[in-house]
């Protein structure tokens, strides 16, 4: 059953301290534009992350309003909306993040990753030309009793180099 299970994965702690820890971690995000984490807090602030850019891409005042209420920082959220305005992810539709796992953590083994900003220009697919299809050709099997040498055959090629050996 799903009692109690809303907007999200709990991180191991009540929901006021998990709500505190996504919020920290996104504003820390968007000051250093990348993070070391573990990989579960990663992507559970995925969603965030990606809200407050696309937010920030329409810019309006209700927008504004949202991230704030978000992220709590007016400073860090008017700077996000300066990049979004200076077209700094333009050209890209979500996928405003990048996880790459490091490994295992020393102590517990959780896995920790680093998570970052993405802010290369999306590249345009070339239109892949389908490759034209050669005609497959079927190799036919072959005929042990033709390719298999017979015993006296294996046997008269031996003497010579016998011979010629003396």
């Amino acid at each position: 059953m799903r009692h109690n299970k809303k907007r999200g994965m709990k991180l191991g702690t009540d929901a006021s301290h998990t709500k505190a820890m996504k919020r920290s971690l996104v504003c820390a995000l968007f000051e250093n534009d990348r993070i070391k984490t573990l990989d579960v807090r990663a992507k559970a602030i995925r969603g965030d992350v990606d809200r407050v850019i696309t937010w920030a891409k329409k810019g309006d005042l209700a927008s504004r309003r949202n991230a704030i209420a978000l992220m709590n920082d007016k400073e860090l959220v008017r700077e996000v909306f300066d990049k979004a305005a200076q077209g700094m992810w333009a050209d890209r539709n979500g996928g405003y993040t990048r996880i790459m796992k490091l490994g295992p953590r020393k102590g517990d083994a959780s896995e920790v990753v680093i998570m970052e900003l993405v802010t290369e220009p999306v590249k345009a697919k070339t239109a892949a030309k389908p490759a034209a299809k050669s005609a497959v050709t079927k190799v036919e099997p072959a005929k042990k009793a033709e390719e298999a040498p017979t015993g006296e055959a294996a046997e008269t090629e031996e003497t010579p180099s016998e011979d010629s050996a003396e």
